[in-house]
């Protein structure tokens, strides 16, 4: 998976590479369609949710350019496949999820695999987690249909915002990074993920 799908179009951070390879992606989706786990796309994982295809969850923890001493909040748990490739790459991560039977999930995924530096919260995570901001990297893995303020209010200075940023059918993978008072952007290209529901999102 690692060489043939995610090395192979262009990521080459061996910290990434290494904890794409370390944490097993099939414990995060249930059966029947573990059995796909490594294929190269997204898969479901209950309550219309989907684990994002491993190619997209390795270019978005590339874009975030993560660091050993970083603190960074993920919005949007799912089953928690981020958040334990994540986890091997920075200091402390707070993942958010909105749907309570997912964040348990989340929640039980990291814990079977001894991650202790990883808190799941149930909530909505357009508002973000003011009680453990500032972050120095900020990561959603749900289309929004514009960045919300909460989140660059509780990102560092000179800390990375990684959203898929458009309408509910099709998204551009954008980064923001905080210089100051300053936003600066860069678009990656076309993406499709599960729209972010909350109050600074979509309805539902």
């Amino acid at each position: 998976m690692v060489e043939r799908q995610i090395e192979a179009r262009g990521i080459h951070n061996p910290r990434v590479l290494s904890a794409m390879r370390e944490i097993p992606r099939h414990l995060f989706i249930p059966p029947p369609y573990d059995q796909s786990a490594y294929d190269d796309n997204p898969l479901p994982i209950g309550n219309g949710q989907t684990i994002s295809q491993p190619y997209i969850v390795a270019l978005m923890t590339d874009l975030l350019r993560p660091e050993p001493s970083d603190n960074v909040l993920e919005i949007g748990a799912g089953s928690g496949y981020q958040a334990a490739i994540l986890s091997r790459l920075v200091r402390r991560l707070t993942t958010m999820e909105r749907i309570s039977a997912v964040a348990i999930l989340a929640r039980n995924n990291v814990t079977s695999l001894g991650i202790q530096n990883v808190e799941v919260v149930e909530g909505d995570g357009t508002q973000g987690y003011p009680q453990n901001a500032p972050y120095d990297g900020i990561i959603v893995t749900a289309a929004t249909p514009e960045i919300p303020q909460t989140l660059t209010d509780q990102l560092a200075d000179g800390g990375r915002l990684v959203a898929p940023v458009g309408g509910r059918d099709i998204q551009e993978l954008v980064t923001l990074e905080k210089q100051g008072d300053i936003m600066i952007p860069e678009c990656h290209g076309g993406v499709r993920f599960v729209p972010l529901i909350g109050k600074h999102g979509w309805e539902n």
